[in-house]
């Protein structure tokens, strides 16, 4: 039982930090993010396993990890606002070429982030050139570009 109650309360806790973190957290992975997603992963291993290496126990871990997060993807489908709450909302951030600073900010996206999606995505060098860019759930920015 102490097994599945570790499971529950770090699951619970990657999901309130990762959360607080925001979306840009794990929309772009520089290297210093992957290194500290690394030393998450060890760290949050010794607090599940404690002292108990056995298959038996690691089996389990999983098992409880992977029912969790089935049973909170079925509870998110059912009550909209749990979505909401976990996974944010798409946000403009981008309106007719004018970046919306305060926006921006809360989301801590800078205007390069902006037009190195614009780049990425449409070809577009200047902000001018974009009329909506929108910070997407998954943390990714989706452009649209003005019509000529």
């Amino acid at each position: 039982m102490d097994t599945i109650l570790r499971a529950a309360a770090i699951y619970a806790a990657l999901l309130v930090v990762l959360r607080i973190g925001g979306k840009r957290t794990l929309g772009q992975t520089t290297t210093f993010d992957f290194v500290m997603l690394l030393i998450i992963a060890e760290t949050t291993q010794q607090a599940l396993l404690g002292d108990d290496f056995s298959v038996t126990n690691a089996l389990l871990l999983i098992a409880t990890i992977v029912g969790l997060d089935i049973a909170f993807s079925l509870m998110k489908r059912r009550w909209p606002k749990l979505d909401r709450l976990v996974e944010g909302v798409p946000m403009v951030i981008v309106e007719n070429g004018k970046p919306l600073l305060d926006r921006m900010e809360k989301a801590r996206v800078d205007e390069e982030d902006v037009l190195a999606a614009a780049r990425e995505s449409q070809g577009l060098k200047h902000m001018d050139q974009i009329e909506y860019a929108v910070l997407e759930r998954s943390g990714g920015i989706s452009v649209v570009p003005k019509r000529n």
